[in-house]
């Protein structure tokens, strides 16, 4: 059972914990705008309070499953920078060998089942892991995470009639951060989100997705309660990505304002937030924190060297894991 959020080391961890994600992320678009990382990719910047505040109260048993949008819940499920930067390099010490890149990497060593480019498409993965862990008479708990937008998939509808159902383990996070790629979520859709969820009998939640401790403390509630099979359970958490859809969203002003964006990194960020509650309550000095940054960032510039001179995989694992032995 992962310890309760109270005392000192664990709100740093939190803040460590998201700092790294948003240091990740400055270091995976940077290699991409310099074309040394190959495809796309979509920043999860400005989200970190959500997968942070989630995955620190779950434990390694625990599992996750993740999107195209998912660099941070791999960071925050506990994943090391370099095997995640040659991940996003192709290289042979990547999570998945370099063949799943920024939208399939997964940390099964860490319970992240893996991202899923398909919208919604982890959603079945997340229900039949929790269905697992049900039959097997484990006490994990999944949770799936998908944006706004994939709640126009009928999958969802499916997985969550079953989950509920049949009582399983898992909690639905929907990333609400109010776009659905170019499309703002209102137009896309109809009604209230939760109450798609409420619809199956499933309790639902709207939580300030850029609240770390809110988050946190909602989550641990609900994965206690899972765990005696009060299950399943919905959130919805409200959120905002500064980047634009993908890394070569650039010109996106016909879609949203940038004031907008000033609005919500100036003064919704949940880093900025954490850290003036951090330095109010004395938790941690300015000094300190500019110290655990800096440690960070060194951190993330020597992985990005040791991918970038890593070697790729040799040419006879190209069907290596394609077939099952």
């Amino acid at each position: 059972m992962a310890k309760a959020k109270t005392n000192t080391e664990d709100y740093l961890q939190m803040y460590r914990q998201m700092v790294r994600i948003r240091t990740f992320e400055d270091n995976a678009n940077q290699l991409y705008l310099s074309a040394k990382m190959p495809g796309l990719t979509h920043m999860y910047s400005g989200e970190e309070a959500v997968a942070v505040g989630i995955c620190e109260a779950l434990t390694d048993d625990d599992r996750i499953t993740s999107t195209h949008r998912g660099h941070g819940h791999c960071v925050a499920k506990g994943a090391d920078f370099r095997q995640m930067f040659c991940e996003l390099l192709g290289k042979e010490e990547g999570y998945c060998r370099g063949k799943g890149g920024s939208m399939h990497i997964a940390d099964q060593s860490h319970g992240n089942l893996g991202a899923n480019a398909i919208v919604g498409g982890s959603m079945g993965i997340a229900t039949g892991s929790a269905l697992r862990a049900k039959l097997l008479g484990q006490d994990d708990v999944t949770v799936c995470f998908f944006g706004d937008g994939a709640t126009a998939q009928g999958l969802m509808y499916e997985v969550m009639n079953m989950a509920a159902l049949w009582s399983l383990p898992v909690i639905y996070a929907c990333e609400n951060n109010g776009y659905s790629e170019y499309t703002k979520t209102e137009e896309i859709a109809a009604g209230s989100i939760t109450a798609r969820a409420e619809a199956f009998g499933i309790e639902a939640h709207q939580v300030d997705g850029q609240d770390v401790m809110a988050v946190n403390d909602l989550t641990r509630k609900l994965v206690a309660r899972a765990r005696k099979g009060e299950g399943p359970f919905f959130m919805e958490l409200m959120t905002y990505r500064y980047h634009g859809h993908h890394v070569g969203d650039i010109n996106r002003e016909y879609y949203r304002s940038k004031a907008e964006e000033k609005e919500w990194r100036e003064n919704r960020d949940p880093i900025i937030r954490f850290r003036a509650y951090l330095v109010s309550e004395g938790i941690a000095t300015e000094d300190e924190i500019e110290a655990m940054n800096a440690a960070i960032e060194r951190d993330a510039t020597e992985a990005v060297a040791y991918a970038e001179a890593a070697r790729y995989p040799d040419v006879s694992e190209v069907d290596m894991h394609v077939y099952a032995d």
